[in-house]
């Protein structure tokens, strides 16, 4: 099998893969709002739902996650582009988020986070009542009077 290699081309893919960091990588993601809720989605393709954490902290949302990559002990490698190692991403909550209720599910690579917001900043109807507006009577020593 002929294989071309092209060092320019290999520079470009290293350096767009390569954050020039040493330790956690970052988590790619998509965050909206569907109603009363948040749904963020993080890609973390061949992550054992096992290593996945995510804790909340405060105001800040954290998901961690670890991928390993299985090899033969003895193996030549001609090309490894698949990152392994820890992968790491925070999210500020901000306020008005439910944080105990917040729910994970992981399928295909893909892990969703459901974020509800909390009961009081979910829009709300104020209810208009039709009549006279109430009187309330106040007290001054020994006269009353109504306002």
């Amino acid at each position: 099998m002929a294989m071309f290699f092209d060092p320019f081309r290999e520079l470009d893919r290293m350096s767009t893969m390569s954050d020039g960091r040493r330790g956690p990588r970052f988590v790619p993601m998509d965050l909206y709002r569907e109603g009363d809720h948040y749904i963020l989605n993080a890609d973390v393709p061949g992550v054992d739902p096992g290593s996945i954490d995510i804790d909340v902290d405060g105001s800040v949302l954290t998901i961690r996650a670890v991928r390993t990559l299985s090899t033969a002990e003895n193996a030549e490698w001609l090309t490894q582009e698949r990152p392994s190692g820890s992968f790491v991403r925070q999210l500020s909550l901000g306020d008005g988020i439910d944080a105990d209720s917040i729910s994970a599910s992981y399928h295909n690579g893909v892990l969703s986070v459901m974020i509800p917001v909390s009961q009081r900043m979910k829009p709300r109807k104020v209810e208009i009542t039709a009549g006279a507006p109430e009187t309330i009577a106040v007290t001054t020593g020994k006269s009353t009077a109504k306002k």
